[in-house]
């Protein structure tokens, strides 16, 4: 590692956060997602100093002891109908597809300043033909300051235990920008810190990822379709010659590559340009995300911002 993380508390804050992306509907993800996130809560608490607002996908509510029941019951499995396409309540149906989403649950700090922690979940519509490419979402934040009190085994320790209790197709986890919603950083004011800190992620995942990949990062969580097509954990090894580089086999055909012991954000002004997220990524880009129409950063032209998007192969 090439230094501790910058602070950045300007207009953001800097995190640890674990994205996780979710081929499945609620109805098969209720019990698992329930398990990371009581395995969350024991790490890092519930005080008001933790969390202090939480939606269901409406407006923000001040968190009180009752709000955890509600919380808990939100997580909880579905009751009725399977799919949507067999809801007989056109009511409910409408209030879905308007909400864009079957359950959605963010736990915040509210404020950017305040803690750094945060849940979000946010599980697709359970049509029986999904819509092409949509999957579920869930997140877990951690302030800079909890990898700096427990060190980068302990960070890495969890966020591996997280991703095993759920399904994943991918997911990642490293040094981001704090968002208190699923809609990402608020890129007005992080113009020049995300421009020089490659490290640094700004989005929040992608809920219309299909089987690619969301980028790379400090941990990299790939499973089926495009470990197979890589070769499996075999095939990757045999890619990656960074020191450092570690790949993990998980159950269930899945993997961790991890980029060193630390998350390192790098820092372009000094020429570290982070080589071995930079040779990951030119084995993954055949299965890289493209950058979203709607990503831009304020102030920044579409050119600008897809540069930023290619960082790591440009």
């Amino acid at each position: 590692m090439t230094g501790l993380p910058p602070r950045i508390r300007q207009y953001q804050r800097d995190v640890v956060r674990l994205v996780l992306h979710l081929p499945f509907d609620h109805h098969d993800l209720a019990d698992r997602v329930s398990r990371a996130f009581e395995v969350y809560l024991r790490a890092v608490g519930t005080g008001r100093g933790i969390f202090s607002e939480y939606s269901l996908g409406y407006e923000p509510n001040p968190l009180r002891e009752d709000s955890w029941e509600r919380i808990r019951a939100a997580l909880a499995p579905p009751r009725g109908e399977r799919f949507l396409d067999d809801e007989q309540d056109e009511e409910y149906v409408e209030r879905r597809v308007k909400a864009q989403c079957q359950r959605t649950v963010e736990l915040s700090s509210g404020d950017a300043s305040v803690s750094g922690h945060g849940f979000f979940y946010w599980a697709r519509l359970p049509w029986r033909t999904p819509v092409q490419d949509e999957v579920s979402l869930v997140s877990f934040s951690w302030p800079t300051e909890y990898l700096d009190e427990h060190g980068p085994q302990r960070m890495r320790e969890l966020a591996l235990e997280l991703a095993s209790l759920l399904p994943f197709s991918s997911g990642h986890a490293g040094l981001a920008f704090y968002s208190p919603n699923l809609s990402g950083a608020s890129l007005e004011g992080i113009h020049e810190e995300a421009f020089r800190y490659p490290g640094m992620d700004v989005t929040h995942g992608s809920r219309f990822l299909g089987p690619r990949v969301d980028g790379v990062h400090w941990l990299n969580f790939l499973g089926p379709p495009v470990l197979g097509e890589l070769g499996a954990a075999a095939g990757l090894r045999a890619r990656l010659h960074s020191p450092g580089i570690t790949v993990q086999e998980m159950e269930q055909e899945r993997v961790l590559v991890s980029l060193g012991l630390w998350p390192e954000a790098g820092d372009l002004s000094r020429g570290d340009n982070l080589p071995a997220y930079r040779e990951l990524a030119r084995v993954l880009e055949p299965w890289l995300s493209e950058c979203p129409r709607q990503h831009s950063f304020h102030g920044s032209t579409s050119e600008e911002t897809r540069r930023w998007w290619r960082r790591f192969l440009d």
